[in-house]
């Protein structure tokens, strides 16, 4: 996209001042078509997040991502360590979706979905936009000596931040230990839980600090995204985007002058009133072109609307718009780049839904005992011992668990375990177990053994091992 010839505005970011200290934004408080849908995506987000981990689907948490006890559920789904090559496919999946999305959109997920720019622009700006008032005053409340007035709405502001930076460590705690485990240390005694407490604590001082003083920084020098944006981005992108065409004009910019022939004069149509750059949240101006800072917010095109608006001129100098529809007045297709994002996607998915079609409600290891090689009993019998481990991922208990071979003639022997016994719901069931077999019905030092897992009478899974034996001279 055209960009102004003197492009120093690239050297620097707009929340680092000349002497490299902080410039800290104030934003216009935004209003207008784009923003009004903002807010409902962002409050059902909100209410989503907030929720989730509070919602059971049979039993199981919604969202769940608990490391420490390797506990998964997604959707209501349990997942398991064993589990973690579908995590690993849904990571690709969405890795390539971002960058399709992000060669298609920009950077849209940043300004509408992430959950950083929700909780600075719907929550903790709201809330200061109330205490504080919009721009100016916000400006002039931070000029001011420190009154009663200022210490008053600083304190309030401020208390009210580490309240919500608590409620969301909570709601991230719920997420990492389970809402019924955060429930019970809740309503019992703090100092009972303090493994869980200074964590909360850390948690909350993390998203305190992120969410009133750090804030959009996040966005601008710790988001990797905005960097990927740059590599990703090409002419046929749908970005925010300034109409420089339409805007500059033969002679640039000028003032708003009642009754005046901007046209004849040769004047665009930007009034270079600067609300687009008053009301942007990273501090940029969007007229000197795509910039690694824009999250794609859409306040600037809600401003620059009204203003047209108001001066009875088109709207849409500042829009959804590729470099190629400004310059060329190409409509947005599908490319080649794309179509081949859109295939990896297609088959990436295909993928995952065949391995969570195929993945079994209980996993099945049977090793051989470390240090073991096989043992005779009686003239003919050959004798080796496993141990096995079974994983129920169901919230039902498994009752009557046997194993058998297949098509093998031999004897399974349990050790220290019942012939018939469950695996607990959401837990496992370890042992030890003898395989033998008869000699003459071996082929060779190693055989390759089907061990089928029954409940009952239902085979639920089957695995293999190897069975050694005597080597023969014949």
């Amino acid at each position: 996209m055209e960009t102004p010839q003197n492009e120093s505005f690239r050297d620097t970011i707009g929340t680092i001042n000349e002497e490299g200290g902080r410039a800290w934004v104030y934003p216009k408080k935004p209003s207008g078509k784009y923003y009004n849908k903002r807010k409902i995506v962002s409050y059902g987000l909100l209410i989503f997040l907030i929720a989730a981990p509070f919602i059971k689907i049979n039993g199981n948490q919604f969202l769940l991502f608990n490391i420490l006890e390797r506990r998964f559920n997604i959707f209501g789904l349990p997942f398991w360590p064993q589990d973690f090559y579908l995590f690993v496919m849904s990571m690709l999946i969405g890795i390539v979706f971002i960058a399709l999305f992000t060669v298609s959109f920009g950077r849209v997920f940043c300004g509408w979905i992430c959950p950083q720019t929700i909780f600075m622009e719907m929550v903790f700006r709201r809330i200061e936009y109330w205490i504080d008032g919009d721009r100016n005053k916000q400006r002039k409340l931070d000029k001011q000596e420190w009154n009663a007035e200022k210490i008053r709405k600083r304190a309030l502001k401020w208390f009210i931040f580490l309240l919500i930076s608590f409620v969301i460590a909570n709601v991230f705690l719920a997420y990492l230990i389970g809402s019924d485990k955060l429930i019970k240390y809740i309503t019992g005694n703090p100092l009972d839980h303090l493994g869980t407490l200074f964590p909360l604590i850390i948690f909350t001082a993390v998203f305190y600090f992120v969410f009133a003083w750090f804030r959009e920084q996040v966005c601008i020098i710790a988001c990797p995204y905005g960097r990927l944006q740059s590599v990703l981005l090409d002419n046929k992108s749908i970005v925010v985007a300034y109409d420089h065409k339409r805007g500059e004009g033969e002679n640039g910019r000028k003032k708003f002058r009642k009754n005046e022939d901007r046209e004849a004069l040769g004047h665009g149509d930007c009034i270079d009133c600067l609300q687009c750059v008053n009301v942007c949240p990273t501090g940029i101006d969007i007229r000197n072109g795509t910039q690694l800072e824009c999250v794609n917010c859409t306040a600037c095109i809600d401003e620059c609307d009204h203003i047209m608006e108001s001066i009875n001129l088109p709207k849409g100098l500042i829009r959804f718009a590729s470099e190629d529809e400004i310059e060329k007045k190409e409509k947005f297709k599908i490319t080649a780049r794309m179509k081949g994002y859109i295939a990896v996607l297609t088959i990436l998915t295909g993928m995952l839904c065949g391995m969570l079609l195929l993945r079994n409600d209980v996993e099945a290891t049977v090793l051989r005992l470390p240090g073991q090689l096989f043992e005779h009993k009686g003239e003919n019998i050959i004798s080796n011992v496993f141990t096995f481990k079974l994983v129920n991922k169901t919230t039902k208990d498994i009752e009557n668990i046997k194993f058998k071979l297949r098509k093998q003639e031999g004897e399974i022997k349990m050790v220290s375990t019942a012939a018939n016994f469950e695996v607990p719901a959401q837990g496992l069931a370890e042992g030890t177990l003898f395989i033998e077999i008869d000699k003459n019905k071996l082929k060779g030092d190693k055989n390759k053994l089907m061990i089928e897992v029954y409940s009952g009478d239902e085979m639920i899974e089957t695995t293999t091992v190897n069975f050694l034996g005597p080597r023969s001279y014949n």
